[in-house]
């Protein structure tokens, strides 16, 4: 039997112990008695927050009331409510064709931001500096062989390649897709969908109430430099993204105890 690809993570130092603590926060907040008389609302409430957070995140902040009050046209805040919205319906297919809910991702995301023909295309970030690795060759659909091979890399983990925790193969969903920049626009808004949708799927959060971004959102000067640690492969660079991942994870948690009381 192969070794599992993302087992390691869990040997560098006080990532085990932070894992396990988002575990111990999530199930007690999923047990909130608010979620047995109210939960779609709670739901709702969730995925509007977690929307507003993820576009503030891209560079496009708004004021939450603005937003629930339907004022803001912006397309990018609009994109984080699409496909926040979207989660739940795409959490049976994601492990059976992750490549193909990304696509479905990002046209949700980006419509409106880049052109029609550009909407769930992978296509390689112009910025040398982002960390696509942009290779050399390309395949037949133009996408550069290293850029493809990660995100096939990346599928094969998310269809079962692994089995630590979701929190580690969620926060690696991140940070590769926040490393990668595989899409035009707003490639961020993508990558914290898919990392929640991971939690979604895998059982961990099965009814997408833990909003990570507000984690990412409240923790943004940490969240920007532990992506960029992320990137850089080190074992101190992966260590920095975890511990950040399981933080943000934590606090979502506790944001959701927060919903509850105000709702419950």
């Amino acid at each position: 039997m192969a070794a599992d690809p993302l087992a390691p993570l869990l040997d560098l130092a006080d990532v085990a112990p932070a894992v396990g603590r988002a575990r111990e926060r999530v199930d007690q907040a999923l047990r909130h008695r608010a979620l047995r008389r109210q939960g779609g609302q709670v739901a709702a409430e969730v995925s509007l927050r977690s929307a507003v957070a993820s576009a503030a995140l891209e560079g496009y902040a708004h004021e939450r009331e603005a937003v629930r009050a339907g004022t803001v046209t912006d397309p990018v805040l609009q994109g984080a409510l699409r496909a926040a919205g979207a989660l739940p319906g795409l959490a049976d297919l994601w492990p059976k064709a992750p490549r193909q809910v990304l696509a479905r991702l990002h046209t949700l995301a980006a419509r409106g931001v880049v052109s029609e023909e550009a909407l769930g295309r992978p296509a390689p970030d112009p910025d040398p500096g982002s960390g696509s690795g942009s290779g050399s060759g390309g395949g037949a659909s133009g996408v550069p062989a290293a850029l493809g091979a990660r995100l096939d890399g990346l599928a094969g983990l998310v269809a079962g390649g692994t089995s630590v925790s979701p929190v580690v193969l969620a926060a690696v969903v991140h940070g590769e897709l926040l490393a990668l920049r595989p899409f035009a626009g707003p490639s961020g808004v993508v990558a914290r969908a898919a990392a929640r949708l991971t939690l979604i799927s895998t059982g961990f959060d099965p009814r997408g109430l833990i909003a990570v971004e507000l984690g990412h959102l409240e923790r943004e000067p940490e969240y920007v430099g532990a992506a960029g640690a992320f990137a850089t492969g080190t074992p101190d660079g992966l260590r920095s993204w975890l511990r950040h991942y399981a933080t943000a994870v934590e606090i979502g948690a506790d944001r959701l105890t927060g919903i509850g009381d105000e709702i419950g």
